[in-house]
């Protein structure tokens, strides 16, 4: 089942998500879904903060980026994972920067400066124990969304007067002016 993806401005992307347990209700039919919205809006990576629920998991699928980043084909092509509970245990190396964008901020991409390795501590869709170091491109991609459960977006790494320029668009964004072509929901606004 395809979930809607929050868009800019929603309550639920700023929140610190919460670790779950083995027992956590229905949760290989909400990786499914996860994975289903995934790919049906074209992205690389998606977090349980995105689809409205603030627990502490994302996915990734790597296989899209191959292209931007030919010299990790091999090791992009076969990156598919779930991260449950993903603590980081180190960043490190160079900061490079790459253009980013995000399902919840359709249509913005922005350079993000990032190290270029990042070690985590996680639990796999089993609830196996896992420490795993990631470098490059899968670096990025999980750093990406592992900002998602601590309530940081990419904008958040870039320049102030860069978030002032964009302000307009994401604005349109969180009202719903914006035309995407997938499910969205939208921050509930005030009266």
């Amino acid at each position: 089942m395809i979930l809607p993806i929050v868009a800019y401005g929603h309550p639920t992307l700023r929140i610190k998500t919460v670790e779950i347990g083995p027992d956590y209700p229905e949760l290989k039919e909400l990786i499914e879904n996860m994975y289903e919205t995934m790919y049906n809006a074209m992205g690389v990576g998606l977090a349980a903060p995105q689809v409205d629920i603030p627990i502490r998991l994302f996915i990734v699928d790597g296989s899209p980026m191959e292209s931007l980043a030919p010299e990790e084909a091999d090791s992009l092509k076969s990156f598919k994972q779930v991260f449950i509970n993903p603590r980081k245990i180190e960043e490190q190396g160079k900061k490079w920067g790459f253009e980013e964008g995000c399902l919840s901020i359709p249509d913005i991409r922005e350079e993000v400066q990032r190290p270029d390795t990042i070690t985590l501590k996680y639990v796999d869709e089993d609830f196996r124990e896992r420490t795993q170091t990631f470098t490059g491109m899968r670096a990025r991609i999980v750093q990406h969304e592992y900002d998602h459960l601590e309530g940081v977006l990419f904008t958040d790494h870039i320049s102030p007067f860069r978030r002032r320029m964009l302000r307009p668009r994401l604005t349109k964004i969180s009202r719903g002016d914006w035309d995407v072509s997938y499910p969205m929901k939208y921050p509930v606004k005030k009266r």
